[in-house]
């Protein structure tokens, strides 16, 4: 007995308590936001989306050009190889390796291009998903927001719909009458 009594007298001479920093009758605001759902059903996401998908066609297309060119060039040489001068030849087999060669990089270029553009249009979305949860957080006192990991939550504290309305009134907002005058016609 006289062993456990010492710990509690030395806590309490101490002013170490077990009772929370907050009083018991405050209530706890907590909310859940679910990243993925925000993410892929905000207007921003869309636009990006979009965005990079015509950047990418585009360079498909060039990839796609210089390919059937090289494909051109070796049905030309299986066709017309024998009757060739031996440095007509050359060049034109230096030639389809050249054109082979450049063609690679550019895809891998294009390859680490995208997974670039990928990331930053992913980081750029997910830091105005924060500013937006944050800002809701403030207007409606919530003290706690949870996100990834949740096993469980109840809908009525899941403020995803909130954050979704307000990134997408933030996407018009910003791109009122400047997204009309950009657009292709």
């Amino acid at each position: 007995m006289k062993t456990l009594a010492r710990p509690f007298m030395v806590a309490t001479l101490l002013g170490i308590t077990t009772q929370p920093a907050v009083p018991a009758d405050s209530a706890y605001r907590i909310a859940v936001v679910d990243p993925n759902r925000v993410v892929e059903q905000s207007p921003q996401y869309e636009a990006a989306r979009d965005a990079l998908q015509r950047e990418i066609e585009e360079r498909e297309r060039d990839l796609r050009e210089q390919q059937e060119q090289i494909t051109a060039l070796q049905r030309q040489l299986e066709r017309d190889g024998p009757l060739m001068s031996e440095s007509e030849l050359q060049r034109l087999q230096n030639d389809i390796r050249s054109r082979t060669r450049k063609v690679k990089y550019a895809r891998d270029e294009f390859q680490d291009d995208f997974a670039l553009r990928q990331n930053e249009l992913r980081t750029k979305l997910s830091r105005q998903v924060q500013e937006v949860v944050v800002e809701l957080a403030k207007e409606q006192k919530i003290d706690l927001i949870l996100s990834e990991g949740l096993v469980y939550a109840n809908p009525r504290i899941d403020i995803s719909d909130l954050v979704i309305e307000r990134l997408k009134q933030e996407f018009n907002r910003n791109s009122g009458p400047r997204a009309d005058a950009s657009a292709p016609r």
